[in-house]
């Protein structure tokens, strides 16, 4: 068995503790990261959760390392409630994944499978970065010199169909549909995703335009990309 196999059986052995990151509780109520790892601090220092060491992650696209929180099933709770209440349905059906994925295996062999599913989980999400690479370093050129654009000129910058992108962005609840116009949820566009253009057309009608940043370009590629982008 090699060292990094017999590092993983011993996690899987040892690990009885499920712990859900402070980034998918970021995904669950739709709310900036920077505000629930502030969230979980202020929790802390007020003695209404337990202290939580930041623990570094690297960003698959950027390879940067930022910082989240592996937080316990109790303190996700109080931490949800804090930042949006409406949303603990969510994290209940999460936990129940969670905690079913998560068994511990009975026997060796259990543990040994559990540890090659997971190398072939993680050979895969490479081999899926190592595809996605010259699209997401195009996107990066772009984005050092573009401005906004349009939702059709995004799609025609990213080789996406333009339908297609607008109907995943819409099922994602990054847009929506309001009096026939295509609009950026406000926590999208506060993350300078988007910027939405009124004013009057050279005909006397009033328009409203939803505009792509170059940060929110490059987002909807990073996002993406194996999913709608071409060759």
């Amino acid at each position: 068995m090699s060292n990094a196999a017999a590092s993983t059986v011993a996690s899987v052995f040892s690990s009885g503790l499920v712990t859900m990151s402070s980034r998918e509780i970021s995904d669950l109520v739709e709310s900036r990261h920077a505000d629930v790892c502030r969230t979980i601090e202020r929790l802390a220092a007020a003695g209404a959760i337990q202290g939580y060491t930041p623990t570094p992650y690297t960003h698959l696209q950027n390879g940067r390392t930022y910082k989240e929180y592996l937080i316990g099933k109790r303190d996700s709770y109080v931490v949800v409630a804090q930042l949006s209440p409406q949303f603990t349905a969510r994290l209940v059906d999460r936990w129940q994944e969670l905690e079913n994925k998560t068994a511990v295996p009975q026997s060796l062999p259990e543990a040994l499978r559990l540890a090659a599913d997971m190398a072939e989980q993680n050979a895969q999400l490479a081999n899926k970065v190592q595809q996605d690479a010259p699209k997401v370093a195009f996107v990066n050129q772009y984005v050092e010199a573009g401005g906004n654009k349009s939702l059709r000129e995004t799609a025609k910058i990213l080789n996406m169909p333009e339908k297609a992108m607008i109907d995943t962005l819409v099922r994602d609840k990054v847009l929506f549909r309001q009096s026939g116009n295509l609009l950026p949820h406000a926590l999208r566009q506060r993350d300078g995703l988007f910027t939405v253009k009124t004013g009057t057309s050279d005909f006397g009608h009033a328009f409203t335009q939803t505009r792509v940043t170059p940060k929110g370009v490059q987002w909807i590629a990073e996002r993406y990309a194996s999913e709608l982008m071409g060759g």
